[in-house]
């Protein structure tokens, strides 16, 4: 995946069918922000899409730029924030300071990124079997490390073995690529999280009305 436009289409309107499905099993409001999550990582590679058509010559630079800066958007704003916000909502790991500390991190990383890629146009370039993206402000390795905290550590904590595993898999793949090649950071991890949104799926079509067990804590900690 995430090779050319083609294999970034099929895979986006694979995983983002997944998401629309995994919004039909959320049975109570707890569950909506982590049901989301599949949809966004969905749509985030549909938005790649046309940043390779536009590399290609088959779309025109101005539509590449909003792809590019929609899509590293999504990827540095989004994604960290979004995360450990529905992992705070489900209440999974019990503890309510290190969910918030976890939502702390994720904040701060989707400001980071923000700042970094402002509102001017994202560098872009076909690197090899991937599109590497150069954001106007370079990432520091702290940023780094709150991004993996966000986005992975919630995940890892949860009583659910699906959402477990969906934090193990993420965070092997995240710290691999970052000791690849920070750039490649942009493009391929979000591949692999939206190839184990799957896991988030089996999860919430594990859980019943109205006892939610096997995602929210014992005492309904949201």
């Amino acid at each position: 995946m995430c090779f050319s436009a083609e294999m970034d289409l099929a895979a986006g309107l694979l995983v983002t069918g997944i998401g629309i499905d995994t919004l039909r099993q959320a049975r109570a409001r707890e569950q909506l922000a982590i049901a989301a999550v599949p949809l966004v990582l969905g749509t985030h590679l549909l938005v790649e899409t046309p940043v390779w058509w536009s590399l290609e010559g088959h779309l025109s630079p101005a539509v590449g730029d909003l792809a590019s800066w929609a899509y590293v958007a999504i990827a540095l704003v989004v994604v960290p924030a979004l995360v450990p916000w529905a992992f705070l909502r489900l209440g999974t790991s019990g503890r309510a300071g290190l969910d918030r500390f976890f939502l702390a991190c994720g904040l701060a990383a989707a400001a980071a990124g923000l700042f970094a890629i402002g509102l001017e146009p994202v560098g872009r370039r076909i690197d090899g079997h991937h599109i590497a993206y150069h954001p106007g402000v370079a990432w520091s390795g702290v940023v780094l490390a709150a991004y993996v905290l966000a986005t992975c550590g919630p995940s890892l904590l949860a009583r659910s073995a699906e959402l477990r595993w969906f934090g193990v898999g993420n965070l092997a793949v995240v710290a691999l690529l970052a000791w690849i090649q920070q750039n490649a950071v942009i493009s391929l991890w979000c591949v692999w999280a939206a190839s184990t949104s799957l896991l988030i799926n089996l999860a919430l079509r594990r859980t019943h009305v109205p006892a939610v067990a096997s995602l929210v804590a014992p005492d309904g900690h949201t």
